[in-house]
């Protein structure tokens, strides 16, 4: 019998395609990447596996505080940054620099945040990110004022999609409509960083829950190993809540990216083999999907080689 390539081995391949063969493009940040258009990875969830890289460190619990974050439909980074989860703080720093001036050190300032109330309001915020969207998506009501002007009041709690996707699931499972998403077109200009995973649809097929994700902006060699586990999680906590098995994680991406000063890590990932068969294992299943926390998750069995560091472009 002809053994199956590890799970990570369509990840390098895709990076080494994409460094060798991608297009040389001017992007947002400035830093300019190299970057292919479309491209598809399949992960199987069965017997608790779970996508971890492990060609590099992956810091899963950090990924899984910011999905119970997401859950929340928190967006300022305060009580991320009280758990020491650092990945949103560069957005509101960068901000926060430009517009008052001050070099400030990016300890210094997470430590305001924590501190100040009043501070981390006017500059924590991240805008309508991710989780409220998810959560807590606007819900506007017509308003008769006896103009005929077709006014609309928006409603204090917006639609939980969340919520819905799941009473969906269990209530009609071949749907074709279980989706949810955070690409909110009227607030995208609000947002510090619009969602680069927008788009999440489910599938149920002989007791097992897949999961499909459309990521529009990848970032290979950092983004990518968050995004794959945070989405592979969210297709256990909702199975586990909808009484189903995990099934399959389709990961797909648009317009998918090595930034050009990344090399480094590139070039040492692509030197190093994949092995090992990580398991995620959630020890208790709330009362719902809002209700995990850290300690209800456990990985096992994983051994990846050593951490490669890389600048974050903002």
């Amino acid at each position: 019998m002809i053994p199956q390539p590890h799970y990570e081995q369509q990840y390098l391949d895709l990076m080494r395609h994409i460094w060798t063969h991608g297009d040389e493009r001017v992007d947002r940040t400035g830093v300019g990447t190299r970057a292919v258009f479309g491209a598809t990875m399949r992960f199987d969830l069965a017997n608790n596996a779970i996508p971890l890289l492990t060609t590099k460190r992956v810091y899963w619990k950090t990924a899984t505080r910011e999905m119970l974050w997401f859950l929340t439909g928190d967006t300022n980074i305060r009580e991320l940054v009280k758990q020491k989860v650092h990945i949103w703080t560069d957005w509101p720093l960068d901000k926060y620099r430009r517009e008052t001036g001050e070099d400030i050190d990016r300890d210094v300032f997470e430590q305001r945040i924590i501190d100040d109330e009043v501070f981390a309001r006017k500059w924590g915020d991240l805008g309508p990110v991710y989780g409220k969207q998810w959560v807590d998506w606007p819900r506007y009501t017509p308003v008769d004022n006896g103009t005929g002007e077709g006014l609309y009041r928006r409603e204090e709690q917006g639609i939980n999609q969340i919520k819905l996707l799941i009473d969906g699931l269990k209530n009609n499972p071949g749907s074709r409509r279980h989706i949810f998403t955070g690409w909110n077109v009227a607030e995208l200009d609000q947002m510090a960083l619009p969602p680069c995973h927008k788009t999440y649809q489910f599938y149920v097929s002989n007791g097992k829950l897949s999961g499909c994700l459309y990521q529009r902006s990848c970032d290979l060699g950092l983004g990518f190993a968050f995004n794959v586990y945070s989405a592979a999680l969210l297709i256990r906590m909702i199975a586990q809540q909808c009484d189903l098995e995990p099934g399959e994680l389709v990961w797909n991406g648009g317009d998918v990216h090595l930034y050009l000063n990344h090399e480094e890590l590139v070039e040492a990932q692509l030197e190093r083999t994949p092995s090992g068969a990580p398991t995620l294992n959630i020890n208790r299943k709330p009362d719902s999907v809002f209700g995990y926390d850290i300690s209800d998750f456990e990985v096992r069995d994983y051994a990846p080689q050593s951490h490669i560091s890389a600048p974050v472009a903002v």
